[in-house]
């Protein structure tokens, strides 16, 4: 009997060595996302259908090759017959670079020849393909250097294509993102930020701030690995919960640290809802955050000039 279960376990993991060695040969599996051939008319990300690839030698490569590779096979376009590309044929790629967390893909002149629908089921599946990269929170799609002028947005991430279809918008707030110019300097982005439903108005301004500005003349404030932990709202108070553990990984720049949580306070207190905003580390009220005094919240009237 021992002798049995011996034997089988041997096979077993036999078994599960020749599969491991299988998907080794096979490559590295990713998503690419195509238009399903009888949703070609549908609006939003719901007409799009993922399949997936195998891409080689893989393990070792940068962010900017995966994506790279990524794109060059979807421009390749779909392997099964159900579905097609949302991108024009004769499209290639001209360029693509990476902006802290955002990529910014350079198409060729093809591209500008989609518009409404079109243009943004494209868009999608651009985005959803490169945001299954970790690394990759957004997205900007130009052509030939330029923006296409006819968008609605310039920057576009998964959470937008996910939720893209309008029966899912509870409502719309606007407000006022802080972001850093060239300079240094906080500017305001006026936005308007559709609200879906289990979205509040302070979370929704929160995910907006991680997800980065719309603008190309500005840049995130957040450091890189900056998370808001959880964000509430009671009466007119907006309390964010940050992480002590995340603190440790962050830079060291206190000037940076300081930076970001003003941006998060100046886009919370434009919220109408939104008097103040107080932080708490680990749930709980604190003195400092990293060596940032936070002891005391942050007044509406600090940023309304």
């Amino acid at each position: 009997m021992r002798r049995c279960a011996a034997l089988l376990l041997f096979l077993l993991l036999l078994a599960g060595c020749a599969a491991a060695e299988a998907e080794r040969e096979q490559g590295t599996a990713y998503k690419l996302y195509f238009l399903e051939t009888d949703l070609r008319q549908a609006a939003g990300g719901g007409a799009l259908r993922e399949e997936t690839v195998y891409l080689q030698n893989m393990e070792e490569a940068g962010t900017v090759q995966v994506a790279e590779a990524l794109l060059e096979a979807l421009l390749e376009g779909p392997g099964s017959e159900d579905l097609e590309s949302a991108i024009p044929a004769g499209t290639s790629l001209l360029s693509l670079k990476m902006e802290g967390s955002q990529a910014l893909v350079d198409f060729s002149a093809s591209y500008s020849a989609l518009s409404g629908v079109s243009l943004t089921l494209a868009d999608y599946a651009v985005t959803l393909t490169l945001t299954q990269l970790p690394e990759i929170a957004r997205v900007g799609i130009t052509v030939r250097g330029q923006e296409l002028a006819y968008r609605d947005k310039q920057i576009f991430s998964a959470r937008d294509v996910l939720l893209a279809p309008q029966g899912d918008v509870v409502s719309t707030v606007p407000v006022t993102l802080y972001f850093l110019d060239e300079d240094g300097y906080l500017i305001g982005e006026e936005r308007m930020l559709s609200l879906y439903e289990g979205d509040t108005q302070v979370s929704a301004v929160a995910q907006a701030l991680e997800n980065g500005p719309e603008s190309k003349n500005l840049i995130p404030a957040q450091p890189e690995g900056f998370r808001v932990k959880s964000v509430w709202l009671e009466e007119d108070v907006c309390y964010v919960n940050l992480s002590s553990a995340l603190c440790e990984e962050l830079p060291p720049e206190e000037a940076d640290l300081a930076t970001a949580l003003e941006a998060l306070a100046r886009s919370l207190c434009s919220l109408e809802s939104v008097s103040e905003t107080q932080f708490l580390v680990d749930g709980v009220f604190a003195s400092h955050y990293g060596g940032i005094d936070v002891a005391e919240p942050y007044q509406y009237g600090e940023y309304s000039a």
